[in-house]
């Protein structure tokens, strides 16, 4: 038995009074203090083998808190889809409501309900058809900074694509030095990630002189003057002026809400939601993308394929929202990269009242967590789980997996909004940039998921840039 298997201490399942847990841990904090093996924002290692260990349900306890691991589709349907209503969002991600306030992200019912409704239209598919040519305009201006023999990091240069994309399509705002720091703070924001979730109570405290919270506090402040400066300027617009600019703020600005009370959003509203997509819209696209690249230059025949029907499809014209349903294949790198490398790479869920899930019974305030990294790599449900097969998902493949198999845009009424967006963005991203180059990896760090509110490579994924043709 290896080192770490001896510091735990299993447990049956257990019943106490009316509860009924499944197996699992005694305690995890041991493991934490002595081996370093899982650290806080670090839970992946600690999944891996509770999957090992245990299959598709296991708990520990922690900081005094009952924590489940599901790895069940079916039982994620029942927390995410048939017994919805029991569940709000768990503490770690509301945690980030220091940041993100009441957003689409971070809010629970009725709040979230509302804001969903008043968004909605903005990420309609013919709403986001209309992105299609500045995506690919932008996706161009990418491709066009990079010369053959160059040796680029592409999560960065991805980040600052995405960034790009986010700014033009759903605030219409011109990529100015303001709008390119947003990486910088977010940068600085993920590596405090650790920090502001484990620091007890962090709310009342950010106020004091700690160097986390100070570091916190200006990337905070530095994003919040962007975003009302953006706000200001459509605040001087007519309701018909809105309507007509087309992008999301103004979308979200303009609509009103009939079943409330003032229909509209307020400034503090529109902040929120406008840091949230800001966050949810560049950050896990583009992670997705730069993993998208490397998982391409290690597996050339997939690679191959993908530019044989880009050079079909395309050919030497730009890619139009017409082109976009022929890149099939495309398409199905972008999800298989997914299903290894998910963007959102766990989702958690806290009990409000009593939860049953077959024979186990847990009581409300029981924190619930499955992860999309764990569930896209289990042998159970995919041969061979880690080679990198693009076909997994063909309309057949996907028609014959159980739901929640894959969900890489999560699930139920809290599905990403954006998700038809994401699609569209990454995979004319990846056609434009095929058109012209090729990205073959230079092995100078070590490669390194790191898991933080997204999936992002811990050390620079380095591509050295070849001609296409």
């Amino acid at each position: 038995m290896r080192d770490f298997e001896r510091d735990y201490d299993y447990t049956e399942a257990a019943t106490d009074g009316e509860w009924r847990l499944p197996p699992g841990l005694r305690r995890a904090l041991p493991y934490y203090a002595r081996r370093r093996w899982v650290s806080f924002g670090e839970p992946i290692p600690l999944f891996e083998h509770l999957h090992k260990v245990f299959g598709k349900i296991a708990h520990y306890r922690f900081m005094g808190s009952t924590i489940v691991f599901v790895n069940d589709p079916a039982w994620i349907n029942e927390i995410l889809v048939n017994q919805s209503a029991s569940f709000v969002r768990e503490r770690t991600l509301k945690r980030m409501k220091i940041l993100l306030g009441e957003g689409l992200i971070t809010s629970d019912d009725p709040i979230h309900a509302r804001r969903r409704r008043i968004a909605a239209p903005a990420f309609h598919r013919q709403s986001i058809a209309g992105y299609a040519d500045q995506i690919v305009a932008s996706a161009n201006a990418a491709a066009g900074r990079w010369s053959a023999g160059d040796e680029i990091d592409i999560s960065d240069e991805m980040m600052r694509l995405s960034l790009h994309i986010v700014a033009k399509t759903l605030f219409d705002s011109e990529v100015t030095a303001d709008v390119l720091s947003v990486r910088d703070e977010v940068n600085t924001i993920m590596g405090l990630y650790n920090f502001l979730v484990a620091f007890p109570k962090l709310e009342s405290v950010l106020h004091w002189p700690i160097p986390g919270v100070i570091r916190f506090r200006r990337s905070r402040a530095r994003l919040d003057s962007l975003v009302a400066k953006m706000i200001a300027g459509r605040r001087a617009l007519s309701h018909q002026q809105l309507e007509q600019r087309g992008d999301l703020l103004s979308t979200l600005m303009a609509a009103r809400d009939e079943e409330a009370i003032g229909g509209g959003m307020s400034d503090t509203q529109l902040r929120d939601e406008v840091l949230t997509i800001f966050l949810a819209g560049y950050e896990t696209v583009a992670n997705a993308l730069a993993w998208t690249w490397y998982l391409l230059s290690q597996n050339p025949e997939a690679a191959n394929t993908m530019y044989a029907e880009v050079d079909q499809v395309l050919g030497h014209h730009a890619a139009t929202m017409q082109s976009y349903p022929q890149l099939r294949y495309t398409e199905m790198v972008f999800a298989e990269s997914m299903r290894l490398y998910p963007p959102a790479w766990a989702m958690g869920r806290q009990s409000t009242r009593p939860v049953e899930l077959g024979p186990y019974r847990f009581p409300p305030n029981t924190h619930f967590f499955m992860s999309q990294y764990i569930m896209h790599r289990s042998p159970e449900f995919w041969e061979d789980p880690l080679s990198f097969r693009p076909k997994r998902h063909t309309p057949a493949a996907k028609a014959a997996r159980p739901r929640f198999v894959y969900f890489p845009f999560g699930g139920g009424n809290r599905q990403c909004i954006g998700e038809g967006f994401a699609w569209m963005e990454g995979v004319l991203s990846l056609a434009t940039i095929a058109q012209r180059w090729r990205l073959c990896f230079v092995p100078r760090h070590p490669v390194v998921a790191q898991a933080r509110i997204t999936l992002r490579p811990k050390f620079p994924l380095t591509m050295r840039v070849e001609a296409s043709r």
